[in-house]
């Protein structure tokens, strides 16, 4: 098939900086719009082959960067806070509903990227008309040691812009395909260290998303991999289990690995956001 190309979009976001969103416009008519939040080692780059499914399905597809992150080299690694993150998220989705009033929007969250998402939906929930999951890291089995925890907790004090590795070196946490590995391990825009900053700012959102389960009322996706090295997913679920929302479904995919766009079959998982989707994203027509 043939390749769907990607817009590079710039947006500034109010406190000046410039992030890099890339964005598949949908084909045909248009159903709504996703949101896409990566991981925090991954950005918009590992995620073609959805950006394309979602266009080639009805719906535009946005991958906003991080700040710091991917093709975004403005204070690498470095994020100022929790709160600025999902602002920077809500913003781009406040700019989209502005633009096209009668499209749905719905936010995606993508390991280290559905923590975003989840504080997003709670903070700002006007602007999120569904919620998927993508094996979200809300409930990780790798993370820093104590001893890290504490350097990094003075550092947020002292230096700020101090970094740290970031705890996912080993390409197989992702994936098994090997060449998918290869890419991992080779690729420039991937972010493998954070600062101080970073570091604290998702302490703060893991923080929050422990109190918002009884405030999230969106239809809720849950997308698990039963290979999964990096989420612990029956604490994940148990998590998902407490969303106020009346809508929420769970599919496994039980020979599935972490970075499910990197499985033999990459668009299994989007063809089933998709007819999630389809279900519950319905434009406002005009009468």
């Amino acid at each position: 098939m043939t390749e769907l190309p990607h817009d590079d979009v710039r947006f500034r976001v109010s406190d000046g900086y410039e992030l890099h969103v890339a964005v598949w416009r949908a084909v045909g008519e248009v159903k709504g719009q996703v949101v896409v939040l990566h991981g925090v080692q991954s950005h918009s780059g590992w995620y073609h082959q959805l950006g394309q499914t979602l266009a080639r399905a009805g719906y535009t597809a946005s991958f906003p960067n991080r700040r710091g992150s991917g093709p975004n080299q403005q204070d690498r690694g470095h994020a100022p806070s929790g709160g600025r993150l999902v602002n920077d998220i809500a913003e781009w989705i406040d700019r989209l509903k502005t633009e096209s009033p009668d499209l749905p929007v719905a936010l995606a969250g993508i390991s280290w990227g559905g923590k975003v998402a989840v504080l997003t939906s709670v903070r700002r929930p006007e602007l999120v008309d569904a919620l998927a999951l993508v094996c979200p890291g809300l409930e990780p089995q790798v993370g820093v040691s104590l001893a890290v925890k504490l350097r990094i907790a003075g550092a947020a004090i002292f230096n700020r812009r101090k970094t740290f590795p970031i705890p996912l070196a080993d390409p197989a946490l992702f994936t098994d395909n090997v060449e998918k590995q290869e890419f991992i391990r080779n690729d420039p825009l991937s972010l493998r260290e954070g600062t101080a900053g970073l570091m604290a700012a998702s302490f703060f959102i893991d923080r929050m998303i422990k109190r918002a389960p009884r405030r999230l009322h969106q239809p809720a996706l849950l997308m698990l991999a039963g290979r999964d090295r990096i989420v612990d997913n029956a604490r994940t679920l148990t998590y998902f289990k407490r969303l106020a929302s009346t809508d929420r479904r769970v599919i496994d995919y039980p020979d599935g690995c972490h970075t499910l766009e990197f499985d033999p079959d990459p668009t299994r998982y989007a063809r089933d956001l998709i007819t999630w989707l389809d279900e519950r994203m319905k434009p406002k027509r005009n009468t």
